[in-house]
């Protein structure tokens, strides 16, 4: 729904996607002392030729996500991501997104994010989820 803006979907939804973002924010309070310094995580995904394209053109490289988003600590974990991708066709691209984090540079009280590495069903891959 969030990917596809499915304002219906969106709105059935509301509940638990207001409690997730809930869920992330005290999260991130009590784990805020493990992000001091500046990190960097990683994503793996699959984009149409035609996104992909758009990527390339876009500058300045500001990206903006409209749903939650999935990192891992693990290049590892996000390159399994991509070829496991349900999306390979000869019209899609597999990409990695390569984001350094630095929290001093950042507003975490708009975008908390957090490490949900005891709430995964995938151990051990340093998962953090940022929230919309």
């Amino acid at each position: 729904a969030l990917r596809l803006l499915d304002m219906e979907a969106m709105i059935k939804l509301g509940f638990f996607i207001r409690s997730l973002h809930l869920q992330l924010k005290q999260l991130h309070q009590e784990q805020s002392s493990n992000f001091q310094q500046a990190f960097t995580v990683y994503r793996g995904q699959g984009l149409s030729q035609q996104d992909f394209q758009n990527l390339c053109d876009s500058k300045g490289g500001l990206l903006s996500f409209n749903n939650f988003l999935s990192t891992s600590k693990e290049k590892e974990v996000a390159m399994n991501f991509v070829q496991d991708s349900p999306y390979e066709s000869t019209d899609n691209v597999s990409v990695i997104f390569i984001m350094t984090i630095d929290p001093s540079k950042i507003s975490t009280s708009n975008t908390p994010f957090a490490m949900i590495d005891d709430y995964t069903v995938i151990k051990g891959a340093q998962e953090i989820l940022f929230t919309m």
